[in-house]
């Protein structure tokens, strides 16, 4: 069995790993995970593996715990990875990113592949029939819009996410969720049709925490996937086990 942890920006995701199916997954907050790695090791005492994937910082400690604990990868810009990396700045890109990749090599192999991970940042990431990964973009997420607009302005309220029923707002409210929502479907279905300008046998996989609630509003055909970075991960795992 493999252990899976993603370090995000709001929360820390485990999972546990049954070759390739997940038996078990968890979102928490940072404060608790050494309280948790506790419990879940505990509870699955066949766990031999561990990989750990951080875009935020975790405590020194709490990760040479795990290490102590269980035979562990940290993921990095040095680990091998099953893909060409023809980004110009290969020690900046985000493990979250790279296990992205990772997950469309296995699941979607000799494809170009642009994967779409809706959390935070909306990141955007291609890799063409060649396994040769070229990069793609970073914007703001749904929660970063909000509050941006909240943080930045004098006067906007700081609103939950909300699928608006019109384009057209008539009060600062539904002003507020049709420029965020509709503004990143907009922005979503055309980077979908930039890329299918240039590659006609495209697939598109969304992920991330705000996958589904965007899903059913794109106009473009895409695999909706929230597991996508997990699995890609536990690949990552297994590829540097052998």
């Amino acid at each position: 069995m493999n252990l899976i942890i993603d370090v995000g920006n709001t929360l820390v995701k485990f999972a546990v790993f049954e070759q390739d199916r997940i038996v078990e997954k968890h979102a928490i907050t940072s404060e608790g995970f050494l309280n948790f790695f506790k419990t879940i090791i505990k509870k699955h005492r066949n766990i031999d593996k561990c990989i750990v994937s951080s875009v935020a910082k975790l405590m020194t400690d709490d990760v040479g715990y795990v290490q102590k604990k269980l035979n562990t990868l940290i993921l990095n810009s040095e680990t091998k990875l099953p893909f060409k990396n023809l980004y110009k700045t290969p020690k900046t890109l985000g493990v979250d990113r790279i296990a992205l990749v990772c997950a469309s090599v296995e699941q979607f192999p000799d494809k170009n592949v642009l994967i779409i991970d809706a959390g935070t940042c909306i990141t955007y990431d291609f890799i063409n029939t060649k396994n040769e990964y070229l990069g793609g973009a970073i914007s703001p997420g749904i929660r970063l819009r909000y509050q941006s607009l909240h943080n930045l302005t004098a006067n906007l309220p700081l609103l939950e996410t909300e699928m608006p029923e019109n384009s057209i707002g008539n009060s600062t409210a539904s002003s507020i969720h049709s420029g965020v929502v509709f503004g990143i479907l907009k922005e979503i279905d055309g980077v979908i049709e930039d890329y299918q300008e240039k590659y006609s046998d495209l697939t598109v996989i969304l992920t991330g925490g705000d996958a589904y609630f965007l899903s059913k509003q794109l106009k473009n055909s895409i695999f909706a996937n929230s597991n996508f970075l997990l699995e890609g991960l536990n690949f990552i795992l297994e590829y540097n086990s052998h």
